[in-house]
């Protein structure tokens, strides 16, 4: 599993370089905040939600929960499904919170 830094993603953010940015919580953890322009399926939608949302298998796909384990199960769903560009954010917004980034 590619693992990547909240730096990184942060980084990434601010170039708008087409990354997806997948937050895989629960709707009402995703109503308490989120990280900008991310877009919302729970874990366990995963599975039967993720072909009609992000048809194309090689789009980059940075996979986000709130400490890493939720992201990287699906990080895994999505190499199992034949995504080959999936990185898991690693611990989640406890670390994007820790270093002060913004959530909307």
């Amino acid at each position: 599993m590619k693992q990547i830094s909240v730096e990184e993603v942060k980084e990434g953010l601010e170039k708008s370089d087409n990354t997806i940015i997948l937050d895989v919580r629960s709707k009402e953890e995703v109503e308490r905040g989120k990280i900008e322009g991310s877009i919302h399926i729970p874990v366990n939608e995963i599975h039967s939600k993720i072909e009609s949302v992000i048809p194309e298998k090689n789009t980059r796909i940075i996979v986000y929960c709130l400490s890493g384990s939720r992201s990287f199960i699906a990080a895994e769903v999505l190499e199992d499904l034949g995504y080959i560009n999936v990185f898991d954010m690693a611990n989640g917004l406890l670390a994007w919170r820790s270093k002060g980034y913004p959530l909307i």
